[in-house]
């Protein structure tokens, strides 16, 4: 995506608290009656979400790779997933300590 792990990382967490929502108020606007459609689209989003995720954190660092610049590229993947770690940490504290948005 971009040279920018912090940005990559934002974009990541956003995209997943967009889901976040669509899954958690989901259900009380969608009919109630038991459908095959929930399971299509539940594994369509986790297939979307894949995708996503993975051209977030891979594109730009295997564009490095390829062009020859593979420290550039291992340090990049290595930023990004560093600072959505933190991202993932602060979560789970906001989780247990039960601080609320």
């Amino acid at each position: 995506m971009t040279k920018n792990p912090f940005l990559n990382a934002l974009v990541a967490a956003a995209y997943i608290a967009l889901v976040a929502c669509i899954m958690f108020y989901g259900p009380r606007v969608a009919a109630k009656e038991d459908s095959v459609i929930a399971p299509i689209a539940l594994i369509s989003l986790f297939t979307l979400s894949a995708a996503v995720i993975s051209y977030l954190f891979l594109y730009q660092p295997l564009q490095f790779f390829l062009e020859g610049k593979k420290r550039e590229g291992i340090t990049l993947f290595l930023k990004t997933v560093a600072v959505f770690a933190g991202l993932t940490i602060l979560a789970l504290f906001m989780l247990f300590s039960g601080i609320a948005l």
